[in-house]
């Protein structure tokens, strides 16, 4: 018999605002310390929602919330700031 997979997307398990907090709050702690994986969890997140909504609200076009978060993305401390706070959410340190 032979097994199948099917992949895995973490977008299609973010249903409430606390599986987002937990989800970012996870992946923050676990970043090996250059903001992939947390540039990572912000494109799930955003893929979850409404993508052209979150790029409206944190002040980019959709196409710059993409590229932003794409896997070649090098988003700006001020863009993740800004994409946080359109999620309505804040990132909090100690």
């Amino acid at each position: 018999m032979t097994e199948t997979f099917s992949k895995w997307d973490a977008a299609e398990q973010l249903r409430t605002t606390e599986d987002v907090r937990l989800y970012l709050a996870a992946c923050a702690e676990e970043d090996p310390g250059d903001g992939s994986l947390i540039r990572a969890a912000l494109n799930d997140v955003a893929r979850a929602g409404n993508m052209t909504g979150l790029a409206l609200e944190a002040g980019m076009s959709r196409e710059g919330l993409y590229k932003a978060l794409s896997a070649k993305g090098n988003p700006s401390f001020a863009t993740m700031i800004r994409i946080t706070r359109a999620l309505g959410m804040q990132i909090r340190i100690g």
